[in-house]
């Protein structure tokens, strides 16, 4: 920012992290508390500094998808284990060839069973890519923008759907203990990394118009139902919530059995719809938008 278009007459804090530089080496000003205090990492990293943490964390992704003017989201979640159709039979391949070299291993039939239902579900891998092409290619002006949690499988499919139409779209990866980075499908300035999993959660919802969720793990049921529980609860405005794929949600979550129960009511089986295709989402999606 240049004096002409400066707002305040202050020093800006690019000139006095400059400025804080050209003391000297005297022991005063090599000493960590001269420091000024948003220069200082380890001052930051304290723990009684969590709640500044927090606050940035919150207000980097939103100062920049603002500056990119992004307007509104699609959410997609599900496997980042789920491999596209291809190379899941490679893995069977090979574990059908290793099990016969080694009959006797009741791992490697195990395994060659997980793999064999892994390919058994690969086929969302191609609906989640197209999804995310029929999203990308039938909106503008920044709407609807395709975004996951960044990782590969089933997000990195929508992320990658959005990059073959040459279309913006979002990764919100999350700093875990084991190896994890973005895909490479992601729109660069739009790949954020998190390390409070809240915070992240946040800015799944705040720009949703919808929400995907396809067969996964512990982290899709964790974004799904804290979703469901916030539009029955009246947290957040409703939108739509698609679960692919009927067959594998009613096997793994007895939905009715909560209505039994009366833990829900029958009414709550109204805040999600099945689909099957990457077509039927998008009917979805799109009528509800108003596209």
């Amino acid at each position: 920012m240049n004096n002409s278009t400066r707002k305040s007459h202050f020093p800006s804090a690019h000139e006095d992290a400059q400025s804080a530089g050209l003391h000297g080496d005297s022991p005063q000003c090599t000493s960590p508390s001269y420091k000024l205090a948003f220069q200082d990492n380890e001052f930051l990293l304290r723990e009684e500094l969590r709640p500044v943490r927090l606050q940035l964390e919150l207000m980097k992704p939103e100062i920049l998808l603002q500056e990119n003017n992004i307007k509104s989201t699609i959410v997609v979640f599900g496997s980042a284990r789920l491999k596209e159709p291809a190379e899941a039979e490679q893995d069977v391949a090979r574990l059908e060839t290793t099990c016969c070299e080694h009959p006797e291993s009741v791992e490697y039939q195990t395994q060659l069973r997980r793999a064999k239902n892994a390919l058994k579900y690969s086929h969302y891998y191609n609906e989640s890519r197209k999804l995310g092409q029929l999203i990308s290619q039938n909106t503008d002006d920044n709407s609807l923008v395709v975004i996951t949690g960044g990782g590969a499988g089933i997000m990195g499919a929508a992320n990658r759907g959005a990059h073959d139409v040459g279309a913006k779209n979002i990764g919100l990866n999350i700093v875990l203990p084991f190896e994890q980075r973005p895909n490479e499908y992601i729109t660069p300035e739009l790949s954020f990394q998190f390390h409070y999993f809240a915070v992240r959660k946040m800015h799944f919802l705040i720009r949703a118009k919808g929400m995907v969720a396809f067969p996964g793990g512990f982290g899709t049921m964790d974004e799904l139902f804290e979703s469901l529980t916030l539009i029955q609860t009246g947290k957040i405005k409703p939108f739509p919530v698609l679960l692919f794929g009927k067959e594998f949600w009613d096997k793994v979550i007895n939905f009715e059995a909560l209505v039994e129960a009366g833990t829900i009511s029958e009414k709550d089986l109204k805040l999600f719809c099945y689909v099957e295709t990457a077509e039927e989402a998008w009917e979805i999606l799109r009528s509800s938008n108003g596209v």
